[in-house]
């Protein structure tokens, strides 16, 4: 079983990713990114180079020479999920739930306020609790 957080209310659901994505870098984590929709995991690759214009989010797909190395691994299908390296840390930026979703401790979900974010948030979450998971909502803070 693992334990599912979902942290609802973003203004943009990219942005808080990369905020989450920070935070388990700078404590260490290494963090598997998953997300089969080519588009938002681009932007999101984008995202992390200029997120913070005074430091730099280390990620790599997993074809980077370097991917053995980076702190963040943008998974972008079911496969190099499959492949990827064992991690405690998943954030999932798909609309559905990630394959083998058991396999780790911790899946990050988050949520915007565009209502087809949440009715897609409401199927997962469904999905994880029928699969007898521990699944947790936490209203993120608006700054």
């Amino acid at each position: 079983m693992s334990r599912i957080d979902f942290a609802y209310g973003a203004a943009h659901r990219l942005r808080a990713a990369c905020r989450t994505t920070a935070r388990h870098v700078q404590a260490g984590h290494r963090l598997l990114v998953y997300c089969t929709d080519p588009k938002r995991l681009r932007r999101f690759d984008s995202l992390l180079w200029e997120f913070d214009p005074i430091s730099f989010i280390p990620h790599a797909l997993p074809d980077d020479p370097l991917a053995d190395q980076a702190p963040v691994l943008l998974l972008p299908d079911a496969a190099t999920l499959d492949q990827a390296p064992d991690a405690p840390w998943l954030l999932n930026l798909d609309l559905d739930c990630p394959p083998q979703a058991r396999r780790f401790a911790r899946i990050l979900e988050i949520v915007s306020g565009h209502p087809a974010d949440q009715q897609a948030a409401r199927q997962r979450w469904a999905q994880y609790r029928q699969d007898g998971h521990d699944v947790r909502g936490h209203q993120l803070a608006t700054t």
